[in-house]
């Protein structure tokens, strides 16, 4: 089933744009939104809630969606982060993590899941990651953006739960890319394993793939690249 009318959030990054080139290509019709964004109406910023309420205002004005895509996530930036141990956290960079990568898709989804569509499956889904898995977390470190993408993860479920009240036949799950050839992974990539650094596109692909066969009794779930399903 190819998705009709989609929004990405985040569109000019790595993987948020493969995402949206992905679903145009596939014949969707897709809006665009991002920091970075020229246009007034295309702008959004995560961290300040009246952008996101006016990007939500613009789409509304349109054809009703039926998926949202928040392809966002902080990582590092300028040397800073992540943590490798407890001596390097900071409240600002934790903040900073906390913002972009929970916060900031909450209030995109407190304005965002009302335009789901109303007749038929549609869904909001988040880019996460397995390191946000409690249960999965063996390693230690990374202190901010374990922590912020288990609240997000959370944050999801909970949303989850009130949407199926509200809209009956949509969704709302968190999904893992797996490690991709972003700036966001740039400094790691030595240590991935041969075959587990992926392309943008190839990513896009297999997320895409994984949306396809989401419905309503896939809400509130975390959902890696090839279909599995992450335990929180």
């Amino acid at each position: 089933m190819t998705w009709q009318h989609a929004v990405v959030i985040g569109a000019s990054g790595g993987i948020g744009k493969a995402l949206a080139d992905e679903l145009e290509q596939r014949g969707t019709e897709v809006v665009r939104l991002s920091r970075s964004a020229e246009d007034a109406e295309s702008h959004i910023d995560l961290q300040d809630e009246a952008s996101i309420e006016a990007a939500a205002a613009w789409v509304a004005k349109g054809k009703a969606p039926d998926l949202i895509l928040v392809a966002t996530g902080y990582l590092h930036e300028q040397g800073e982060g992540p943590e490798k141990d407890w001596r390097q956290l900071s409240a600002d960079h934790l903040a900073r993590n906390f913002a972009i990568n929970a916060t900031g898709p909450a209030l995109v989804a407190k304005h965002f899941l009302p335009l789901l569509r109303d007749d038929g499956r549609a869904g909001l889904a988040a880019l996460s990651a397995r390191v946000g898995s409690i249960s999965d977390n063996r390693l230690g470190g990374w202190y901010g953006y374990r922590a912020s993408k288990a609240a997000l993860n959370m944050l999801i479920r909970t949303f989850s739960i009130e949407l199926k009240r509200k809209k009956k036949n949509a969704f709302c799950i968190a999904l893992h890319p797996g490690t991709v050839d972003t700036a966001l992974s740039d400094p790691f990539q030595k240590n991935v394993p041969e075959g587990k650094l992926f392309s943008r596109e190839h990513s896009a692909k297999k997320l895409l793939e994984v949306l396809e066969g989401c419905d309503a009794d896939s809400t509130g779930r975390i959902f890696a690249w090839d279909g599995t399903e992450i335990a929180p």
